[in-house]
């Protein structure tokens, strides 16, 4: 569905997300160590793509994307005024990343089950001008029939997906012992299905129009690689590393087809957003001390991986980037 969005300056476009995932610049092989590696950062904002709370805590979404600029950066000339879908686009990671696309002149398409955030992000963009634009669009990822709709509309309206960045998750605190299999169902089908589905579509839409460059991107987590002893987070894991295999067997089945699109896995470790607060979502002060104890990433930290992916040369696939901030442990 696309919002009504003339009044406030945005361009309507498909709907929205599920849950949503300052200036500093260095030389290029500095931010290539930045995303490929280890990263310490001051305190990150808190906020988090469709993973919030009614429980507020330090930051700005004006800080979404600042560090990038508005300067474009190299190797990123070639996706100017083309076509990405960012899911969870309603905060955090996701709002981080259309907001730094936006800043690269590409069109985004930047999906959630609520848009309000995404239309108050797209005006932004507009404000600052920014050469791309930012197109909100409600979608609840749950759903195959929303999916394929949003899909629908994008290759009627903008021709199709060139960038897909698979960056929608949720996390329910719902142990292997004990959980509800209501909650479960929940992670699987954002987490692991509504992934697959939007991969499929998007290459769909770039093999209809003869596209062999696009890339698909998943936002994945460092749960994805090891298992942490928190009984609250274990089926959680088991999705993302399901996303960490489903990865993988793109890249297999790109390579098989022939085709020079990419795949890329970037997971992050532990994010100053909004996500301890919805899996916490009855213990606030639990939430938030989960961001306390250590310097976090920020989503801006996770936004550069994706413009350093999308930068490098058509030639070079990265396969996965896993970062995480240097005081963590595991």
């Amino acid at each position: 569905m696309w919002p009504v969005a003339e009044e406030r300056g945005v361009e309507p476009g498909p709907q929205a997300r599920q849950d949503g995932g300052g200036s500093r610049r260095s030389s290029d092989a500095g931010r290539s160590a930045a995303a490929a590696a280890a990263v310490t950062r001051e305190r990150p904002s808190p906020y988090n793509p469709g993973r919030g709370s009614a429980t507020q805590v330090p930051g700005s979404r004006s800080e979404v994307g600042g560090r990038l600029g508005t300067m474009a950066r190299a190797g990123m000339e070639r996706w100017r005024d083309r076509l990405a879908l960012v899911t969870g686009a309603s905060g955090g990671i996701g709002a981080a990343v259309a907001r730094a696309l936006v800043q690269q002149g590409l069109k985004v398409v930047g999906c959630a089950r609520t848009v309000g955030n995404i239309e108050e992000l797209a005006a932004e963009c507009k404000s600052a001008g920014y050469p791309g634009t930012l197109i909100p669009y409600k979608c609840d990822l749950s759903s195959e029939e929303d999916i394929l709709s949003m899909f629908s509309a994008v290759r009627s309206q903008y021709s199709g997906v060139d960038i897909c960045i698979n960056n929608a998750g949720l996390a329910r605190a719902d142990t292997l012992l004990s959980g509800s299999t209501s909650g479960w169902k929940d992670m699987f089908n954002v987490n692991v299905l509504a992934l697959s589905i939007c991969t499929r579509e998007a290459y769909q839409s770039m093999k209809e129009r003869k596209v062999d460059d696009g890339h698909i991107i998943n936002i994945n987590s460092m749960s994805g690689h090891r298992v942490v002893p928190q009984s609250m987070t274990h089926f959680y894991s088991a999705t993302k590393y399901a996303v960490t295999a489903l990865t993988e067997g793109l890249r297999q089945e790109l390579r098989e087809a022939q085709t020079h699109i990419r795949a890329t896995c970037i997971s992050p470790g532990l994010v100053e957003t909004q996500f301890a607060f919805k899996l916490h979502d009855k213990d606030p002060e639990k939430a938030a001390a989960t961001y306390e104890h250590i310097k976090c990433l920020k989503p801006e930290d996770v936004a550069e991986a994706v413009i350093y992916v999308l930068s490098t040369p058509p030639h070079v696939q990265i396969g996965d980037i896993q970062m995480r901030p240097t005081e963590q442990v595991t």
